[in-house]
């Protein structure tokens, strides 16, 4: 993991995504960012994860690194409360019934060799033509699989029959994740 965050960086971006969701929702505003600090302004790919008595409610992000990690944040944080297609638009009643986690990831790497992938290390990333799915290492621990049912659910993420992973055009990459809650500092 390329990225490193202090404890009070790791709360000041939990305590953004949650001031970002609260009035967007409420105002349809964005919070100011805070002061950018080395960690904060560093670039990496992100996802915001809402949880709503313990099941996803949202999770959206982005794989690359473009902005600021804190900027990455509050557009995530914004999106899975609003845009993830598998649930309805996250409303003002439920705003004190989620959890927020954040996954800051590391630079993806090509998986030659699926001895490489380390269930609860790496997260999964599977594309074959215009498929193509992503799994958050947390997903594969969560559930308990092993290695290969990991890659048989990105696959099934990514609209591919589950064995699509073995065939030769399918393209496997892996990250590893900075993962964080707002479970971790008991809110």
């Amino acid at each position: 993991m390329d990225i490193q965050l202090t404890e009070a960086e790791k709360k000041e971006l939990l305590s953004l995504a949650r001031r970002t969701i609260e009035l967007w929702i409420k105002e349809g505003k964005r919070p100011p960012l805070p002061a950018l600090t080395e960690g904060l302004a560093a670039k990496a790919g992100a996802f915001v994860t809402i949880r709503k008595d313990g099941m996803l409610r949202g999770c959206i992000g982005h794989i690359i690194g473009t902005r600021s990690i804190a900027e990455t944040v509050q557009e995530m944080a914004i999106a899975a409360a609003t845009e993830d297609p598998r649930f309805p638009r996250l409303d003002e009643s439920e705003l004190g019934d989620i959890d927020i986690e954040i996954s800051i990831l590391s630079p993806i790497r090509e998986v030659k060799d699926i001895s490489e992938i380390e269930v609860g290390r790496d997260g999964l990333i599977i594309t074959k033509g215009y498929h193509r799915g992503l799994l958050l290492p947390q997903v594969a621990v969560e559930y308990g699989w092993d290695r290969e049912e990991f890659l048989e659910n990105t696959c099934y993420k990514a609209g591919l029959p589950p064995d699509a992973w073995r065939d030769g055009d399918a393209k496997i990459e892996a990250f590893s994740a900075l993962v964080f809650g707002e479970k971790d500092y008991m809110r």
